[in-house]
């Protein structure tokens, strides 16, 4: 069996294309624990993810964590289940769909756009190759991550990286590291949150949310925490708040090391505690809403902020499938393709680049 791939049938006469693959985290494909366990031994055995030593893990892995992890996180993902199934899946779907729409209103030739799952399915191996099978030799790879981690958008590029080493002729490639800081994203976080307040009302606090890293990263080089606050400043500059009025916390602890800090969870006890009238959350590192934000915050952080004495808990969704989103992020990967798009070549040299590869192949007896 060889090492690589199979290739896709050359044809001739198939045009070159652009082709965008979004990738997002990922979802078992049922809340239950049977669908659990190998979504989170895929994930969990990703060294970008836990960076303990193989061996010690693996006894940690697979003794005690898919031993009893699974049912629970099955109970969580059941509170959060749509008929449509998992969120974070239905969402990234309908960004892919609204994209495609939006690029092919702006361009006579849009690029091929799809999406996949670092974790469990569609896979980026599979994504890729069928893109390729659709003529793709020049692949735009975007992680839904706008603040970069090692354990997010590296693990995801990771995935890109090991399907390209396993591939005979690889696409022409370029991926968009992160979108902190992108004028776009910060305006669509404050007209998603303007849109609510304007329902809602302003609160006394803003918490945004990000998810967690061990400290560890940090002092290890890893940017995200830098990015996240710059973030939040810049979301906070643009809604006009004080630093009394808003805070950046991290969740999502895992184990007995110390991770970013404030912890989300604490952060919210204390504003309970202080007898904080209402307290407002979002969460800017996930376009999309997934369990993190449906159970973690909407659920257990409400129920945090108001068993410790807090007023009024109001948990402001994702972007998710917003259309100011869907042109940001439309505005992001138009900003990345420049000499890709076959409007930078002139308008007829895709077809002349295709008419003179056919006449070619034909004199030297193809068929195709």
């Amino acid at each position: 069996m060889t090492f690589y791939y199979p290739e896709p049938a050359f044809r001739h006469d198939q045009p070159a294309r652009v082709g965008i693959l979004l990738i997002n985290l990922g979802t078992p494909e049922a809340p239950t624990a049977g669908a659990l366990r190998p979504y989170l031994k895929e994930f969990l055995w990703d060294r970008r993810v836990v960076e303990i030593p193989r061996p010690v893990w693996w006894l940690i892995l697979n003794g005690i964590i898919l031993n009893t992890r699974p049912r629970k996180s099955a109970e969580k993902y059941a509170s959060i289940w749509r008929p449509e199934g998992s969120p974070l899946k239905h969402f990234t779907e309908r960004q892919c769909l609204l994209l495609g729409e939006e690029l092919a209103r702006r361009m006579a030739e849009p690029p091929l756009v799809d999406y996949a799952m670092r974790y469990g399915k569609p896979a980026v191996a599979d994504k890729i190759r069928d893109l390729k099978a659709r003529g793709v030799d020049r692949l735009l790879v975007v992680p839904l991550y706008p603040q970069y981690a090692a354990s997010s958008s590296g693990s995801a590029l990771d995935a890109v990286w090991q399907t390209l080493l396993r591939t005979r002729n690889p696409p022409e490639l370029r991926a968009l590291r992160h979108f902190h800081d992108h004028p776009g994203y910060i305006a669509a976080l404050r007209q998603s949150i303007e849109t609510h307040w304007a329902q809602h009302g302003r609160p006394d606090v803003l918490v945004m949310s990000f998810h967690g890293v061990p400290r560890r990263s940090l002092d290890l080089g890893d940017p995200y925490h830098c990015e996240c606050h710059k973030t939040g400043r810049l979301l906070a500059e643009s809604l006009g708040l004080s630093s009394e009025q808003y805070r950046v916390t991290f969740q999502s602890r895992f184990g007995k090391a110390e991770w970013l800090q404030p912890y989300t969870d604490k952060t919210l006890e204390e504003l309970g505690r202080a007898k904080t009238r209402r307290v407002d959350i979002v969460c800017p590192g996930f376009v999309a809403d997934c369990l993190e934000t449906l159970e973690e915050i909407a659920l257990e952080g409400k129920a945090s902020f108001l068993n410790a004495g807090g007023g009024e808990f109001r948990h402001i969704p994702a972007l998710n499938d917003r259309p100011f989103w869907i042109t940001t992020l439309a505005d992001l990967v138009l900003s990345q393709l420049g000499g890709w798009l076959a409007q930078d070549r002139g308008d007829s040299a895709g077809s002349a680049e295709l008419e003179q590869r056919l006449r070619r192949a034909r004199a030297l007896g193809a068929k195709n």
